[in-house]
């Protein structure tokens, strides 16, 4: 396996257990801490700092160690993880995040001074400190660049000499140090293990090999080169903790001989019994003793070695496997691998030809005047069945981007001073990765505006009857065969009239225009309309909501708005579940072929004359229970000259978009199935009211109407027309 390829594993995993402690941590705020909470995040960020250390990420392993180091005084019991605390430690997973995205993009490490000062504070006694990142800023702004276990270069040098306490002669000058013998077992190499990164980690927590032992080491012509027949011994200072060391040999301590023990104990302790040896040496590891032996070769074996690794392991080592074999148990239900995306891309699109071929050969035999048979209808439910689990496949919960909104909710609640309570419904709900990829900006600008412009102050809450703490609702729901993501709060709403000022004012709008609540609320998507009365780092310039816009219109989705004034507001976004293939209704429009996607359509009818009313020239509009809806002929908006005029001898398609319903007026309906959505953008050129294009089973192409487009076009037609 490539190097490459091993750091895009060590990525995801990061990913994963940054997802891990995030989730943890926000249990510990919400219903405490337990010991499986703290332990599965001191895991998690273990897991990092090793992979920091095997890949040369010195900030990322340097600042991952003071966050260890805290959350182990946690597990521990040394100290407890009140408030105040777990504050500290969600600054410190952000930075962490921020570190980890610095690592893969190949940036500049984040400013972590700050928080490793709160850490270090918490590991030497004092209570977790309060964030004062604007002090900490001022005062230390040249240490944002500083390693993290490296110490600022402004000091007094002949103070710090000063208040160093050297020993009186005599007295010993620390803790005894610590001999470590570490020998891979039978196996453990089985798993793609190597022993060099474990004595590296080693060596930079101060150790250095004094013996290496070569005891078991055969005769060449008994020689087998995948096992291994070294042990090593390191002495490391006293002044490392036994828990650091332990540490160092968590994931392979159930495949190794491991004894930790101090210097004096030793030195005091009875030489061990000569174990027995067996005639053939048994085989435990896969690493040539050549490539092994990391700094003393065989010469400066000492004469007497140390302590037999037959001395037992600590017991939270030997506890460690134990723990481990239950979890590996539970695990072993959901098994997953990991698979190339782009594997999985021509898996998709594969099917997606499997489709088109399973249409074309029904539409041949159809032609040729074969019925309905066996096996074609088994054909056609195979490749059905087939379609949903590649699909499924790809399907991701969109929890990897709700995952992303407690931290942008902190860093809100600090720069506006507001409180915030976010509750988040459906993480769980799948959609195809494409889109769960493509959704994360839209719902950034939308959280960001229901803070910023939605929610109050705490004291405007209060003075008009609302607690201090505003509430932002996170959803996601499958309806109708899309995914429906909502984001609402209960706040101010949406002030009309200021809305419309503002559009004046900016020449959004005619002031005289005649305008509904939906034309107004939909203003807040006009490029450059903001209602902020300055610019700020959260809002001000009039971009988001024009993105969110373009974003979730480039998805093949729609967006709605429901305000209350004084209530709340939400924003719901509707997006497609795939973007690989839909379920279309195919219809004949002159001699051409066009698809609507399922998902817009209501119903079809076949009105009577006297039903459909005139209303402007060329235009009409028809009675459905009630309602007036507007007739779009396709023909004339595509600009098709022999299609159907007449509403009354055409079909009357009902559909459904974020401005109301419509109807779109068609010659003719085909056939109702699903269709594999081809890009016209990337195989030809963007076509204003077409989304893309798809091969019927009769070998012709078929273009894809963009309904939300065309029913936009149409009105704004309208109201051009009516102004």
């Amino acid at each position: 396996m490539e190097l490459d390829e091993i750091l895009a594993i060590f990525f995801q995993e990061c990913e994963e257990g940054l997802a891990q402690v995030e989730a943890n941590l926000a249990t510990a705020r919400d219903t405490g801490p337990d010991g499986e909470t703290i332990n599965t995040i001191f895991r998690a960020v273990h897991s990092i700092k090793g992979g920091a250390g095997a890949f040369g990420f010195e900030a990322l392993q340097g600042f991952s160690h003071h966050l260890e180091t805290v959350l182990d005084l946690i597990r521990t019991g040394e100290r407890t993880a009140d408030a105040a605390l777990t504050d500290l430690l969600f600054a410190a997973f952000d930075v962490l995040s921020d570190h980890v995205a610095s690592a893969q993009s190949g940036g500049t490490p984040p400013a972590d001074t700050a928080v490793l000062a709160r850490l270090e504070a918490v590991t030497h006694g004092a209570p977790a400190p309060a964030a004062e990142p604007e002090a900490v800023d001022e005062v230390t702004p040249a240490v944002a660049d500083t390693a993290p276990d490296e110490e600022p270069m402004d000091f007094d040098l002949d103070a710090l000499l000063a208040s160093i306490d050297l020993p009186a002669a005599g007295a010993p000058a620390g803790p005894p140090d610590w001999l470590v013998r570490f020998k891979p077992a039978r196996g453990a190499f089985d798993n793609g293990g190597d022993p060099l990164p474990l004595l590296r980690e080693l060596e930079r927590l101060g150790g250095r090999a004094v013996s290496v032992d070569l005891g078991e080491l055969p005769m060449l012509d008994a020689l087998v080169v995948d096992e291994c027949w070294i042990a090593w011994t390191y002495r490391l200072p006293g002044e490392v903790a036994r828990t650091d060391i332990e540490a160092v040999f968590d994931f392979v301590i159930d495949q190794c001989t491991l004894a930790i023990q101090s210097e004096e104990d030793a030195e005091t302790a009875p030489p061990p019994a000569a174990p027995a040896v067996a005639s053939t040496p048994e085989p435990e590891a896969d690493l040539p003793p050549e490539a092994a032996a990391p700094a003393a070769p065989p010469s400066v074996v000492p004469a007497e070695p140390l302590a037999d690794p037959v001395v037992p392991p600590s017991p939270v080592a030997a506890a460690e496997p134990a723990a481990r074999e239950p979890a590996a148990a539970a695990n072993a239900g959901s098994a997953t691998i990991r698979v190339e995306l782009d594997k999985l891309d021509r898996l998709v699109n594969l099917v997606g030809e499997l489709v088109i071929t399973q249409a074309m050969l029904s539409q041949r035999l159809s032609m040729h005047g074969v019925g309905a048979i066996d096996e074609l209808s088994d054909l056609d439910h195979l490749t059905r069945e087939l379609q949903d689990s590649a699909m499924s496949i790809r399907a991701q919960p969109v929890k990897s981007v709700f995952s992303r909104v407690p931290r942008i909710i902190r860093e809100l609640e600090a720069g506006t001073g507001k409180r915030v309570r976010l509750e988040v419904e459906g993480e769980m709900t799948e959609v195809d990765k494409t889109v769960v990829e493509r959704i994360g900006e839209p719902l950034t600008h939308m959280i960001r505006n229901a803070v910023d412009h939605g929610l109050e102050s705490p004291d405007e809450r209060v003075a008009i009857g609302k607690p201090a703490e505003g509430v932002v609702r996170l959803s996601a729901e499958h309806r109708s065969g899309r995914i429906v993501i909502s984001v609402s709060d209960d706040g101010r709403g949406i002030d009309r009239a200021r809305v419309r000022a503002k559009a004046v004012e900016r020449g959004i709008v005619a002031p005289d225009a005649h305008l509904t609540d939906e034309d107004i609320d939909n203003l807040i998507f006009a490029p450059g309309f903001t209602t902020a009365a300055t610019v700020s780092n959260i809002s001000g310039r009039g971009v988001g909501m024009d993105v969110v816009r373009k974003n979730v219109q480039a998805l093949g989705g729609r967006i709605g708005i429901s305000s209350r004034f004084g209530k709340g507001s939400t924003f719901a976004l509707t997006l497609p579940l795939t973007l690989a293939i839909l379920d279309g209704m195919v219809v004949s429009v002159g001699t051409q072929t066009y698809v609507i996607p399922l998902a817009h359509v209501v119903e079809s009818l076949r009105p009577e004359s006297r039903e459909v009313r005139a209303f402007g020239p060329g235009e009409g509009v028809l009675d459905v229970r009630g309602t007036y809806l507007p007739i779009l002929s396709i023909g004339r908006l595509l600009g098709i000259p022999d299609a159907c005029t007449d509403p009354s001898s055409a079909v009357l398609v009902v559909v459904e978009t974020d401005t109301g319903q419509s109807i779109l007026m068609v010659d003719g309906i085909q056939d109702q199935r699903q269709v594999v959505v081809k890009s016209l953008e990337a195989n030809y050129a963007p076509v204003t009211g077409l989304s893309g294009a798809t091969v019927l089973g009769d070998g012709r192409v078929a273009l894809i109407l963009d309904v939300e487009t065309l029913v936009a076009r149409q009105r704004a037609a309208s109201r051009d027309l009516a102004a």
